[in-house]
């Protein structure tokens, strides 16, 4: 049994004086297969400690149904780290940001209108103990007092970014502490009045969360805790990207220099992301500062560890501080995993998306337009259908508030696009003897940061031609799920189609290894291989390849499904290359890392 505790300033470790030196994984970001590889890779460099979030809707994707295989066996990671010598820092707070979808609450929430978030709400607190429940007692025998690698928990993640409800903070201390989680509690915040104010409690040790400026944050961080020791729970040493926008670079000397003054202040630290792995799926989150920005596919993050796993500058100019510092190696550092390049793949196989609508959903009849949520579905896309009645000359087609992107056909035909941060009206003509309008809305990640949380997806306020709602509707929810896609029929794919369909290939593998799908003159879109879902592609760019794991992969004959929304360019090909790219980089401006709150401000 060991116990994390602190006094006078300083960690103890069973009564000796410790320093934490942690570094993020999301476990539920990397194939299991490639864990050990990871864990051993931060060990190597001298860390000595896994940190990780549990992202709750990876755990309840449907209400009351939990899952803790595979990418979701948060219980197989924690004991993995354990056994190669590496404690653990566990962050199962309800809410967890980390740029992931809804900020890892379950997008079932949002069925209840009247729920509120992340407060003494009590329908919410329901939900929260029913997971809790079932989360709970996975960690129990891995916690350090039970003689596991688990040293610390969280409450609540940077909640003063969002509320001030202290006795939601210590209901939820509470709740972990009744179900038997006797490890040191905190809270973490960004260095800030507001953050410090509203996100900590007086007895739960509290940390903070920054990019650069140390001294600075840290004299905040002692206005408020003057006895406690200093720990940033989240170095910021990278960042995420946005689609359009160019891929963010931070300097690896500058990630260093801030790394060596937080070490030589004393300071124990997470280095967030040591390794950020990948939004596979639709679970990507978005932001929504001036307007509302998805997150892409990749969580490279400019971390210590590429996304495929790979040493980076970044890597080597810590551990040199880390060297200057006194902290030995912790091992051998794995070798790189091979890269393949299987070359091109011909999808020679295509069907349309409206002649598959019968094996992909079940139609809803209603009078109004109705969002994802309140018709049970959670990610992809939408489909709303209505008879127009003509004639109708030249007026206007407005979606109110569409969240997110939405693909508009009249009689089968493309109208336009209309888009969240984009919404403006499309010019529509129907003729005399009516027209049908499918509108078709992708779920683009929700809000995962902020005042915005709630985000319900799909159509949420109506469609109207001028000033007239549009009423009797017939809709498809289209989650996309593996199991659904197989039954889709193909069709010899003769030259390109406007309109959203499906694409589908084969390639052979006699060697496995990492690979890059690279998707050239394709416009926008989801890939799976194998039946898994790697995640959204979109010329928009930045990134350009999505990355494959080398475990999803079979020797012999692999499959690679395309759901194109618009039509590839002429001559357009994908191919599987040995060569990441994440598009054109930006270097990042250091000032806007010390803590959130900078952007929000501009």
């Amino acid at each position: 049994m060991s116990v994390l505790a602190w006094s006078n300033g300083q960690y103890t470790l069973d009564g000796e004086p410790y320093r934490i030196l942690s570094g993020a994984i999301h476990y539920f970001r990397v194939v299991p297969d490639y864990w050990e590889d990871r864990l051993r890779k931060l060990k190597a460099c001298g860390f000595n400690t896994v940190e990780t979030y549990v992202a709750w809707n990876v755990h309840e994707p449907q209400q009351g149904e939990f899952r803790f295989q595979g990418l979701a066996d948060v219980a197989a990671f924690v004991t993995l780290a354990g056994q190669l010598g590496l404690h653990v820092i566990v962050r199962p707070s309800p809410y967890i940001c980390a740029e992931w979808e809804f900020g890892g609450l379950p997008a079932w929430l949002l069925r209840e209108e009247g729920t509120q978030l992340r407060c003494m709400d009590p329908a919410y607190l329901a939900h929260v103990d029913r997971y809790y429940d079932v989360l709970i007692p996975e960690l129990l025998p891995l916690l350090s007092t039970n003689g596991g690698p688990i040293l610390a928990v969280q409450v609540e993640n940077e909640y003063g970014s969002y509320g001030n409800d202290t006795a939601y903070m210590q209901y939820l201390r509470e709740g972990l502490e009744k179900r038997g989680v006797d490890v040191l509690l905190f809270t973490s915040d960004g260095p800030t009045d507001e953050m410090l104010l509203g996100g900590t409690i007086e007895d739960v040790h509290a940390t903070v969360n920054f990019g650069s400026r140390a001294a600075e944050s840290f004299a905040k961080y002692r206005e408020y805790r003057k006895d406690e020791p200093l720990m940033v729970m989240e170095y910021w040493n990278g960042w995420f990207d946005h689609w359009g926008e160019p891929h963010h670079v931070r300097d690896a000397a500058d990630v260093a220099q801030v790394m060596d003054d937080m070490l030589e202040s004393g300071s124990s630290v997470n280095v967030y992301m040591f390794h950020g792995g990948t939004n596979f799926g639709f679970y990507n989150g978005a932001n929504h500062i001036r307007q509302y920005e998805p997150t892409v596919t990749s969580y490279d993050y400019d971390a210590m560890l590429t996304e495929w796993g790979d040493v980076t500058d970044k890597y080597r100019a810590v551990r040199a501080v880390m060297e200057k510092h006194g902290i030995p190696e912790g091992g051998a550092l794995p070798a790189p995993i091979p890269k393949r390049a299987y070359g091109e793949v011909a999808l020679a196989q295509r069907s349309g998306l409206f002649t598959q609508l019968d094996v992909l959903s079940e139609p809803v009849r209603m009078t109004a337009t109705a969002t994802m949520e309140q018709l049970g579905q959670s990610y992809g896309f939408i489909l709303y259908s209505t008879e127009l009645r003509g004639p109708r000359n030249n007026q206007k087609l407005h979606i109110r508030d569409v969240h997110d992107r939405a693909l508009v056909f009249l009689d089968g035909r493309p109208l336009g696009v209309i888009e969240r941060w984009n919404n403006e009206p499309l010019d529509i003509s129907v003729p005399a003897g009516g027209a049908r309008l499918d509108i078709l809305v992708e779920n683009m990640g929700r809000i995962n940061y902020g005042p915005l949380l709630r985000d319900p997806k799909g159509i949420t306020k109506g469609v109207l031609l001028d000033n007239q709602f549009q009423f009797d509707w017939t809709i498809r929810p289209l989650p996309l799920y593996s199991e659904e896609l197989a039954g889709i029929q193909y069709e010899t794919a003769a030259a390109p189609e406007p309109g959203p369909a499906f694409y589908r290939g084969y390639f052979d593998a006699e060697e496995i290894g990492d690979t890059f799908l690279r998707l050239d003159g394709w416009g926008k879109g989801v890939a799976w291989i194998n039946g898994f879902n790697l995640g959204r592609y979109w010329e928009a760019g930045p990134q350009r390849t999505l990355y494959v794991p080398g475990p999803l992969l079979r020797q012999g004959r692999n499959e690679i499904v395309l759901f194109e929304l618009h039509q590839p360019a002429e001559g357009a090909v994908i191919a599987l290359t040995d060569r990441p790219d994440l598009g054109i980089v930006a270097d990042m401006d250091q000032s806007a890392l010390h803590f959130v709150t900078d952007a929000v401000e501009e």
